[in-house]
């Protein structure tokens, strides 16, 4: 019951759509999801315009793809009108699975490709030493305002001192609440690298701390939208993609040979 030939190549021309409009929304900067560097809104910015984009690409090539399955699917013969319909929705849904499997694949490795050339330019840039500071990059605007100071002065120990700091605010926002030991010890730091007084270096480690933990909540709460709509894009793509194999598959068997 199943034309693995025909769902086959209607999964290849969905993932194929897929990536060019992609690619299309992209160059418009309407793209939830990308699969090049620097391309496409963060989670915290996708708009609606951006989401009505993704809904419209899966919808469009899981169509495509569902209808050409149906449609270069072999004939049944005797096969009662219910069961050939069933057969060309499940068809229609095979073509719609393997194509968000292939995408995905291959969004997960360009992805991967990109992460392998940024930890390997990063360590060619910071030697040994490269991939701690790599693991910390999203706090490095936090770091930086932890030691900024009136009487800027670059000395040696910089680097050694802000990868530890850095380690420390990482676990720290990992955890509900900081240790007081670890906040004690990152003030003392801050103090000692920018000359404020004590009461005050703590004071900024804290507000730092709170703000960079809201900024990590904001990011997640973003990204747990735009999963949900991620998913709604999807479940309209896997019903486009069911419902064009059975107009595809009709189609195919009202052919008249002449």
């Amino acid at each position: 019951g199943v034309s693995w030939s025909a769902v086959i190549g209607g999964a290849f021309v969905a993932a194929a759509l897929s990536l060019i409009m992609l690619a299309l929304g992209a160059g418009f900067g309407l793209s939830a999801v990308s699969p090049w560097s620097n391309v496409g809104a963060s989670a915290a910015t996708v708009g609606a315009a951006a989401i009505i984009w993704l809904i419209i690409t899966e919808a469009i090539a899981s169509a495509m793809g569902g209808y050409l399955a149906g449609r270069l699917r072999t004939r049944w013969p005797a096969i009662h009108n219910d069961e050939v319909h069933f057969r060309d929705t499940a068809n229609g849904f095979l073509v719609w699975a393997v194509a968000v499997v292939m995408t995905v694949a291959f969004l997960a490795a360009a992805a991967s490709t990109m992460v392998g050339g940024l930890s390997n330019s990063g360590e060619a840039a910071m030697g040994a030493g490269g991939s701690s500071q790599a693991s910390v990059a999203g706090d490095a605007y936090f770091i930086d305002r932890l030691f900024r100071s009136e009487h800027v002065a670059a000395t040696d120990n910089d680097f050694f001192v802000r990868a530890e700091a850095a380690q420390i605010f990482a676990h720290a926002l990992l955890r509900n609440e900081p240790s007081a030991a670890d906040t004690a010890y990152l003030a003392q730091l801050v103090a000692a690298k920018t000359g404020l007084n004590p009461n005050n270096a703590e004071r900024r480690v804290a507000d730092i701390l709170a703000e960079a933990r809201q900024t990590t909540d904001d990011a997640r709460k973003a990204t747990a939208h735009l999963l949900l709509w991620i998913f709604l894009a999807l479940l309209i793509g896997a019903f486009c993609a069911s419902y064009a194999a059975t107009i595809g598959g009709r189609q195919r068997d009202q052919v008249q040979l002449i």
